[in-house]
């Protein structure tokens, strides 16, 4: 079995697949110190060993089919919960194990989304909405009643959630929201009205909505009275508006909109206080920018990867690719990039408390770098590989279109910078550190 729901057992019977996963760590490095960096403890390591296992059985061999045909491996992604006997046990993976997960921290949440985006960025997005916007947000902020409710199916598998912030008028401008609910204590809750758009998890097979969704929607006249609910499908007026077709990138990872019309909300799925999820917001889109640029990680090892295979196995001029000074630097400039990146994300991740908030320079400044990196490398594997590199086969023009995502979604680069220049400036004459 894959699954975590007794690794403390595992880590004393597969010792072996520890040192052979941190041996592995050693190979990938430049120095043997940044084994610890990458995976701190043991049980890191066994998670990731664990993953490598299961991405490159489970994982790999289907992400090309699935992306073609712009669907969503609805049963993959339930052998990530514990409902499957033989399942990973991660869907949870940052909740308390009382609520069905596995609590781990934020280094096992970037080196997850790291490995499942090696093979599959499009699948390993779905997951993230499901893990982090969904599961973890109502984790940290949802009352032990909606915890119980709600997160045990949620870590089974059985619930595929997501969160629904942005509109069709609203995006970077999150606060500019129209989606309202008001309070009618007639009818015993809020009456929600509006659409929201871009879902991941929005529907799961293009004919109805998701199963269950974390909705930020407008209660009061102040600009930041938004408050956070959860909405179930079957609600009446819950409606699946469309689904979103013919994608750039992330083809295997279901995108919507999501339509509310007089959808009656009971006030016992209020998630935190009313007019106070503006807070929850910012904190999760902190976890969220995280583990994007993670898989911004996968996706620049796979195509570094892939970039060596290829370098040495085609020859021109009667020589190997990597005896020609413009392929070494596409190859070198990627690894070493791809590593600059690496350590930003995992020195920032082990010291990371997912419950605090307040980390937006360093997590929008991931993000920042991750994004076109992971674009950039993925372009240099193309160019490498020339016309092979272009079509589907080799995987990597895949990998170039899903990364463009990363440069927009959870926040686009524009935002970042905004961001960051915005904190950097309040540091006034204090000096980096």
């Amino acid at each position: 079995s894959f699954g975590l729901s007794s690794l403390s057992m595992m880590l004393g019977r597969t010792a072996g697949i520890v040192r052979r996963s941190i041996s592995h760590a050693r190979c990938l490095s430049t120095s043997s110190s940044l084994t610890s960096l990458f995976n701190p403890t043991e049980e890191h390591a066994a998670l990731r060993s664990m993953l490598r296992s299961f991405v490159e059985k489970e994982v790999e061999p289907q992400a090309i089919e699935y992306n073609r045909n712009e669907t969503f491996n609805i049963p993959l992604f339930r052998k990530l919960g514990t409902a499957d006997p033989e399942g990973l046990g991660i869907l949870g993976l940052t909740t308390p194990e009382e609520h069905g997960g596995t609590g781990f921290d934020a280094t096992a949440c970037a080196l997850v989304h790291e490995e499942l985006s090696y093979s599959d960025p499009a699948f390993c997005l779905s997951y993230l909405a499901h893990s982090v916007l969904f599961v973890n947000n109502l984790a940290v902020n949802g009352s032990g009643q909606q915890l119980e409710k709600f997160l045990p199916g949620a870590c089974e598998g059985t619930k595929i959630g997501g969160m629904c912030m942005s509109e069709p008028a609203a995006g970077t401008d999150v606060l500019g929201m129209k989606t309202t609910a008001k309070l009618d204590q007639d009818a015993g809750g809020y009456i929600l009205n509006g659409a929201k758009m871009w879902i991941t998890n929005g529907t799961l097979t293009g004919k109805d909505t998701g199963d269950v969704f974390l909705v930020y929607a407008r209660t009061g006249e102040g600009r930041s009275d938004i408050t956070q609910f959860v909405v179930e499908r079957g609600m009446e007026g819950f409606n699946l508006g469309q689904k979103i077709e013919d994608k750039l990138g992330m083809r295997a990872s279901m995108t919507a909109e999501l339509v509310f019309d007089n959808v009656l909300i009971p006030e016992e799925n209020v998630v935190g206080e009313v007019n106070g999820a503006t807070l929850c917001m910012m904190r999760n889109l902190e976890i969220e920018r995280i583990a994007l640029a993670a898989m911004a990680l996968g996706i620049a090892r796979r195509c570094v990867d892939d970039m060596k295979r290829y370098a040495a196995e085609r020859t021109a001029f009667g020589k190997d690719l990597y005896s020609f000074g413009q392929m070494q630097r596409h190859i070198a400039e990627s690894y070493a990039e791809y590593m600059a990146g690496r350590c930003y994300v995992y020195g920032l991740c082990n010291g990371l408390d997912l419950s605090t908030y307040g980390n937006g320079l360093d997590a929008d400044g991931v993000k920042l770098y991750c994004a076109p990196m992971a674009k950039n490398v993925a372009d240099r594997a193309i160019q490498l590989m020339g016309g092979y590199g272009y079509v589907g086969e080799y995987n990597v023009e895949r990998m170039f279109r899903d990364a463009k995502l990363l440069e927009i979604g959870g926040g686009t680069n524009e935002s970042h910078h905004k961001n960051m220049s915005r904190d950097l400036r309040r540091m006034s004459d204090n000096k980096l550190e």
